[in-house]
C-alpha cells in the first residue's frame, strides 16, 4: 500500500523487484526515466545503505565533467549516481572502473534523458549494464495493486465475465486522464497541478535540453511540444509543424528526437507483416503523461462531456502509456506499434515478442457497436497464425466476446484493478 509521511505519498513501484533482481547479478544498473517520475525515491529507498551521489549537485557536476576517471575512482565500492545525462563522460570511466571489478550491483545509475539514444554509450557498457524503465505513476500503482493486466492478456487468461452492475468502468476516468501519473502533482488541486506541469515543463526546457542537445531556440523547441500534445495520438506530420512555426523540416526532426529522448514524447511506429516497410511507414505521436498533455492543451475532467475527440485521443496515449509502463515488469522485450492500413482500418496498439503479436483498440463509449473490433479483425487477418489476442478496451463493466473466441471487449479499468 503507499505510504504516507510528513511531507508526500510514497507508491510501491512495481520496477522495484526488476532492479534487485538486475543488481543481484550485473556491474551496473541504470535506472532511465522522466524527471520527477520517482527515480531518486526509488533507489534510495531500494538500496538506503548505499552511498548517493547527485549530479545535480554542481560540486560533483564540476568533477565528473572535469576528471570522470578520477571521479569515478575516488567513489565507494557501491554507489548510487543520481542524473548521470548531466555528465556522459563518466560512463567511460565506469566501464574502466568494471573492467577491472565485475562485482555485480556496483553502480547504480538514474538518468532523466534515455541513454540508448547514445550510440557510445551502448558501446562502452554492452554486456555490462542493464537498464529498466520508470514512467511516471501507473493507475494501477495508484491503487496499489499487483500489477497483472499485461501478463493476463499476453498468456490469455482473460474470459467472459458478467457483472450485472449500473456503475459503468468509466467513472472517474477523466479525471484520472487529466491528473497523469507525476507524484508530484497528484496531491494538489487540478488548478495547481496544471501549474506545477506548466513550470515542470519551463525548467526542462531552461536546464535538460541543454544537457544533452544543441538546440538554438529552447523556447521553440516547447512550442513544438505544445502542438504535439495537440496531436497526441495522431500520425506524425513533420512537414506540418515545420510549417506551422516557421521551421525547417530538419529542425522538426531534430526537436522530436530531443523531446523523446526526454521522455515527453513516444513515436509509435507502424506495424506492418513486411518488416522492412515498418521503418519507412508513418509513426505516432503520443505524449508519454496524459496530466502534461492536457495541461499544454488545457482539458479538464468537465471537457469529457464537450469535446470528446479530444478527449478520446488523450485516452489513446494514457492507454499506450499504461501499457508501455507494465510491460517494463511484466515483459521487457515486448513492442509497440500502432496499425493502419490502406482502407484507413486501425489498431491502436499492435505488441510483438518475435512474431506473435497483440492487438489492442480504445474506445471511449460503454456500449459496442456491430462495427466493435473491425481492425483486430483486420489485423488477425493480416497476422494469420502469429496473431494471439485482440482486446477492445471501452467504458462498459462487461468482459464480452467480439465474435472471435481470441477476441474480447474488456473495461478499460481492468488497466488499474488487476
Amino acid at each position: 500500500m503507499a505510504i504516507m509521511t510528513d511531507n508526500e505519498t510514497i507508491y510501491p513501484r512495481l520496477l522495484e523487484p526488476v532492479i534487485r533482481e538486475a543488481l543481484a547479478d550485473t556491474p551496473v544498473v541504470c535506472v532511465l526515466g522522466p524527471r520527477q517520475s520517482g527515480k531518486t525515491t526509488l533507489v534510495q529507498r531500494l538500496v538506503p545503505e548505499r552511498a548517493y551521489i547527485s549530479l545535480d549537485e554542481n560540486n560533483y557536476y564540476r568533477t565528473a565533467v572535469d576528471d570522470p576517471e578520477g571521479f569515478i575512482s575516488s567513489l565507494p565500492d557501491a554507489v548510487t549516481l543520481d542524473e548521470v545525462q548531466r555528465a556522459p563522460a563518466v560512463l567511460p570511466a565506469i566501464k574502466l572502473a568494471v573492467d577491472k571489478n565485475r562485482r555485480p550491483g556496483r553502480f547504480l545509475l538514474t538518468g532523466s534523458a534515455n541513454l540508448l539514444f547514445v550510440p557510445k554509450v551502448t558501446e562502452s557498457l554492452a554486456g555490462r549494464m542493464e537498464i529498466a524503465q520508470l514512467y511516471p505513476l501507473t493507475e494501477v500503482e495508484k491503487e496499489c495493486k499487483p500489477g497483472r493486466f499485461l501478463n493476463a492478456l499476453l498468456e490469455g487468461t482473460l474470459r467472459p465475465e458478467i457483472k450485472g452492475v449500473t456503475v459503468t468502468a468509466g467513472t472517474g476516468l477523466a479525471e484520472r486522464l487529466v491528473a497523469g501519473g507525476y507524484p508530484e502533482p497528484l496531491g494538489r488541486s487540478p488548478r495547481r497541478a496544471r501549474q506545477w506541469y506548466r513550470q515542470y515543463l519551463r525548467i526542462i526546457v531552461e536546464r535538460d535540453v541543454q544537457d544533452i542537445a544543441r538546440v538554438r531556440d529552447a523556447q521553440k523547441l516547447a512550442r513544438v511540444l505544445e502542438l504535439l500534445a495537440l496531436r497526441s495520438a495522431q500520425l506524425v506530420n513533420a512537414s506540418a509543424l515545420a510549417g506551422d512555426l516557421g521551421l525547417r523540416r530538419p529542425t522538426i526532426d531534430h526537436y522530436l528526437a530531443v523531446l523523446e529522448r526526454l521522455f515527453l514524447v513516444r513515436r509509435l511506429p507502424a506495424w506492418h507483416g513486411n518488416a522492412s516497410k515498418r521503418l519507412v511507414k508513418t509513426p505516432k505521436v503520443h505524449l508519454l503523461d496524459s496530466g502534461l498533455a492536457a495541461a499544454l492543451c488545457d482539458l479538464t475532467a468537465v471537457d469529457w462531456l464537450h469535446q470528446r475527440e479530444r478527449m478520446g485521443l488523450l485516452l489513446e496515449s494514457f492507454v499506450v502509456q499504461q501499457l508501455v509502463a507494465q510491460a517494463a515488469w511484466t515483459d521487457p522485450d515486448l513492442r509497440f506499434w500502432h496499425y493502419r492500413d490502406s482502407d484507413q482500418i486501425e489498431v491502436d496498439i499492435v505488441m510483438t515478442r518475435g512474431s506473435k503479436t497483440w492487438g489492442v483498440e480504445v474506445k471511449a463509449a460503454a456500449s459496442l457497436t456491430d462495427g466493435d473490433g473491425k481492425g483486430l479483425k483486420r489485423l488477425a487477418d493480416r497476422c494469420g497464425d502469429d496473431f494471439q489476442r485482440g482486446l477492445l478496451l471501452y467504458t462498459g463493466q462487461d468482459i464480452l466476446p467480439l465474435g472471435d473466441k481470441r477476441m474480447l471487449a474488456v473495461p478499460l479499468n481492468a488497466l488499474w484493478t488487476r
